[in-house]
């Protein structure tokens, strides 16, 4: 039964076919008709201008509707010029033949019949045109086909055949099927409408044939044994490049079909000895001949499968076979990025081809305009390039990995893969991605190479036993790692050179990748090859290509002028260079010497404002106080502390600190006059900041007995670094009225703020002797008490003078009733000290006289602060000496009531009625004074 339905299906087709025949003809004629009338139209304008309107009209329809007859959609320029010479076969126009003459004219009127079209709005399809013109096509090739199988799986179960004759009789069959459509679409293909082009009869019938074809040729080898391997595999490779072929004939599905089997055809036909160079170059044959047919088709699809079968079939190598040979993989990869970078997509689409772009839709709507950098990103044709460039780099790492196991070590290969891959990013504009991902590629490869996990396993030892272990000596890697860094800074260089005005975003794009990718690669040499202790080549290296961007960089500078996206393209390089001479300081210095070469990089930078006005130089330096930063924050002894002297000041911590500190000061005075704001206050904020570190280190250095690392914190200590931050908010204060500037304004007053938290946390509680037991000292006065709380207190409202008018009110304020509190705290304390001695802990409880000497230091204290409020008119003093008065006050009528007897108890209140008796006076005095100075004359009194 299904035999016959088969039969019966071929003989549907071959009647279609002559069918066609007719219509074709039918049409042909009333072409011809509608042809001549225009013709006649034509005569009669040139004879009587006034025409009608309505045959005006009529002539532009039939000339539309000739037009749309001859229009591929789906097709480029050759498609046009191929549809309109078949339909000048047809239509018998001897004018039309003639586009070698006219081509112009031609296809500008095509072109203005393709607008027309386009901008008609499209009818939908009918369900009868889906079923009668698209799938009963699709089915019936699909139905043909499976009737040469089954009339062969009958001929074969019915014993009807030999199984020579039923192999020649299929392959007949086959054949007879592929001339069928090439018959079809020379006669019936140039009348039927764009809308069917994707379910053309002669396309369906072809692959049939070629699948027909395809099994009679895998049939006589695997089934019958008529043929060997190498002519199985050589006939089904011949049908499947056919196949291939005659897709330029019947379009891009055909073009999938052979591509499909071409790919499957290694695995139909096998040997028991695997032969890599056979299979890679038969793919990359097949892989070329797809790629040659997408271009003169410009199909998308079938390439982009090309490169990802390559691909499938080189991770299936790789990993299936073992040990494996690098060679044939890597050859089978660089033909498919030559192919990529020259056939197609090949060079970019600079312009947009009329023929090849859709046209716009006519609309209303506002159409979004893309950007320079989405332009970049969004290049035509990127599905090919991405994927032959994700396959490239995927297999170009795997070659390398310690998962698989190769002949010999494929690092050459490695090399060559993404080498090739990063030239063709570079040669063609249109190859972002295979630019980015080769510099990835490099990175992680190299990674791998210098086994990056061992540098880990080095800081965490729990890390050993998961470590990799290295698989190829040192200076392979190292040398691996420098020859593709110089590529990467070559390719960088040549697409500078050449892009630079014509496609800026591209240029900055390969200046990040030449100025990251070798700073990348050199790092992880180093780091895992290297020499810490001198390490010539990577110094020598870092030193030679860091001075060559710096080069290049003020080469583009004097060439281009201001051309777009210089500075960023220029800065990028001048960062990549800054990069390595830091690996090459770091190469060829340890220690001291490496902190201060930095920081005189830095300056030099700096200094190099003075002669080029480029943007980047001045954060150059503060990259470089970042670096000298972190060098100190990982060893904070500088030379190692065992070998830091343990004399105050004069020791190493001098030259390391204080010299970088000193360099920065310079810098920033460097740069005082530089236009960009920003980078000025940085500059200042990192100068301010290393003055204050070299202070804060030498006096913790100096109070901890040569030691950095000291866990007890004291309140000497803690007392050097707020009179620090006091003198440093002044010495802010001052430079910001010399030189205003935001650091110098909010850095002043952060630092008072930071000091005064201090003082509540660390002064008054924390290391408070009072409560932590520290000893006071042995001579009175001169003691911790002094450095801890008098001293900080006079500077707090010293500050506090000097702050009025320049800082804001609460602040001032703030700083005032910070002096009045560490006053009273080394009033208080002073009074213990009187009566306990040395030690002034809690535990030791209070005595009588000690009890009453605090209400006379307080109520004394009070007055001086109303005193010295009142002289300066300053309200914030006067608030402090009240509320102390206050607390005196509550004392006397809480405590020494309860605590005092006889006479002392008496003389306390005594003493606290005088003071509050004085006070009050005192006030009264000041308030009539200012209420008399405020009060306005009394105007005279005018006679009534």
């Amino acid at each position: 039964m299904i035999e016959l339905i088969a039969l019966v299906a071929f003989a549907l087709a071959l009647s279609a076919f002559f069918g066609g025949r007719k219509t074709a003809e039918r049409l042909d004629r009333e072409v011809a008709a509608l042809k001549k009338e225009i013709a006649q139209l034509s005569a009669g304008e040139r004879l009587a201008p006034p025409v009608d309107a309505a045959a005006s009209v009529e002539a532009a329809a039939v000339s539309e509707r000739s037009s749309e007859a001859t229009i591929e959609d789906d097709e480029g320029v050759e498609a046009l010029s191929a549809s309109a010479r078949e339909g000048a076969r047809i239509f018998g126009n001897a004018e039309a033949l003639n586009t070698e003459s006219a081509p112009s004219e031609a296809l500008a009127a095509n072109v203005e019949a393709a607008s027309v079209e386009n901008a008609q709005p499209r009818q939908v399809e009918s369900l009868e045109s889906r079923l009668g013109a698209r799938w009963a096509v699709w089915v019936g090739g699909i139905a043909l086909a499976l009737g040469g199988v089954f009339m062969v799986k009958y001929s074969i179960d019915a014993g009807l055949l030999s199984p020579a004759v039923r192999l020649t009789l299929a392959a007949l069959f086959g054949l007879l099927l592929a001339g069928a459509g090439e018959v079809i679409r020379r006669r019936a293909v140039p009348v039927i409408a764009n809308e069917f082009q994707n379910a053309m009869i002669p396309g369906i019938l072809t692959a049939a044939g070629a699948v027909t074809l395809f099994g009679v040729a895998y049939a006589a080898y695997e089934i019958y044994g008529y043929i060997g391997t190498t002519t199985a595999f050589v006939l089904l490779a011949m049908i499947s490049l056919a196949t291939v072929g005659l897709s330029l004939l019947h379009g891009q599905a055909l073009a999938g079909l052979g591509l499909l089997a071409s790919l499957i055809t290694p695995l139909l036909v096998s040997s028991d000895e695997p032969r890599p160079w056979v299979l890679f170059g038969f793919l990359s044959i097949v892989w070329l001949a797809t790629l040659l047919a997408s271009r003169l088709r410009r199909w998308m699809v079938v390439p982009t499968l090309a490169n990802v079968g390559i691909g499938l079939w080189g991770l299936a190598y790789v990993t299936a076979v073992s040990p494996f040979d690098a060679m044939p993989v890597a050859f089978a990869l660089l033909v498919m990025l030559l192919g990529v970078g020259v056939v197609w997509p090949g060079a970019e689409e600079t312009d947009v081809d009329a023929f090849t772009a859709p046209l716009p839709e006519v609309t209303n709507r506002p159409v979004a305009v893309a950007g320079p950098w989405e332009k970049l990103f969004t290049p035509a044709y990127a599905a090919i390039s991405v994927s032959a460039a994700i396959v490239a780099t995927v297999l170009a790492l795997i070659f390398i990995s310690p998962a698989v196991s190769a002949v010999s070590y494929p690092v050459k290969q490695f090399f060559v893969v993404i080498a090739a891959l990063a030239a063709l990013g570079a040669w063609r504009a249109n190859a972002v991605y295979p630019a980015l991902l080769s510099a990835l590629g490099a990175i992680a490869g190299i990674g791998s190479l210098t086994a990056l996990s061992g540098v880990l396993a080095y800081l965490d030892p729990s890390l050993a036993g998961v470590a990799p272990e290295i698989v190829l000596p040192s200076r392979t890697a190292t040398l691996t790692a420098l020859l593709l860094a110089t590529l990467f800074v070559l390719f960088g260089a040549f697409v500078l050179a050449r892009r630079l005005r014509e496609h800026p975003q591209l240029a900055i794009l390969w200046a990040g990748i030449a100025a990251v990718v070798p700073v990348a690669l050199t790092t992880m040499s180093f780091l895992m090859t290297g020499n810490y202790a001198f390490d010539l080549p990577h110094g020598l290296f870092a030193l030679v290509v860091g001075g060559g961007l710096l080069a290049f960089a003020d080469w583009l500078y004097r060439r281009d002028g201001e051309s777009e996206g210089l500075d960023i393209a220029a800065s990028l390089l001048i960062g990549g260079s800054f990069a390595l001479f830091v690996i090459a300081l770091h190469a060829w210095t340890d220690g001291l010497v490496t902190t201060l070469a930095i920081a005189l990089l830095g300056t030099a930078y700096a200094g190099a404002t003075r002669i080029r006005n480029w943007s980047i130089l001045p954060w150059i330096t503060a990259a470089a106080a970042i670096v000298a930063l972190g060098r100190i924050a990982w060893e904070p002894t500088i030379v190692g502390a065992e070998n830091l002297g343990t004399t105050p000041v004069v020791n190493a911590l001098l030259p390391g600190y204080a010299i970088p500190a000193l360099l920065l000061v310079a810098s920033a005075y460097f740069v005082r006059s530089w236009p960009d704001a920003r980078v000025r206050n940085v500059l200042q904020a990192l100068a301010s900041l290393f003055v204050l570190l070299t202070l804060a280190i030498l006096v913790r250095h100096a109070m901890n007995g040569g030691l950095l690392d000291s866990a007890v914190p004291t309140l000497g200590e803690q007392s050097i670094y707020t009179l620090l931050a006091i003198g440093a908010s002044g010495v802010f204060m001052t430079l910001d009225m010399k030189s205003p500037s935001p650091v110098f304004r909010y850095g002043g007053m952060g630092l008072g703020v930071f000091s005064m938290l201090s003082v509540l946390s660390a002064h008054l509680f924390g290391l408070n002797p009072y409560f932590s037991g520290e000893l006071l000292g042995r001579i009175p006065f001169f003691d911790l008490l002094l450095i801890g709380y008098l001293l900080p207190g006079i500077g707090y409202a010293g500050l506090a003078w000097y702050a009025r008018g320049k800082r804001p009110l609460p602040y001032v304020m703030a700083l005032a009733v910070s002096g009045a509190i560490l006053a009273f705290a080394w009033a208080t304390l002073s009074v213990r000290r009187l009566w306990q001695g040395e030690n002034v802990v809690d535990w030791k409880g209070f005595l009588q006289g000690e009890t009453y000497t605090y209400s006379v230091v307080w109520l004394l204290l009070g007055v001086a602060l109303l005193v010295v409020g009142s002289r300066f008119n300053a309200k914030s003093i006067r608030i402090a000496s009240a509320a102390l008065v206050f607390i005196a006050v509550l004392k006397v009528f809480l405590i020494d009531m309860s605590n005092l007897e006889g006479f002392l108890r008496a003389l306390s209140f005594i003493g606290l009625g005088g003071v509050l008796i004085g006070i009050g006076l005192f006030y009264q005095k000041i308030l009539s004074g200012a209420g008399v100075t405020r009060q306005p004359s009394a105007a005279p009194t005018q006679p009534q």
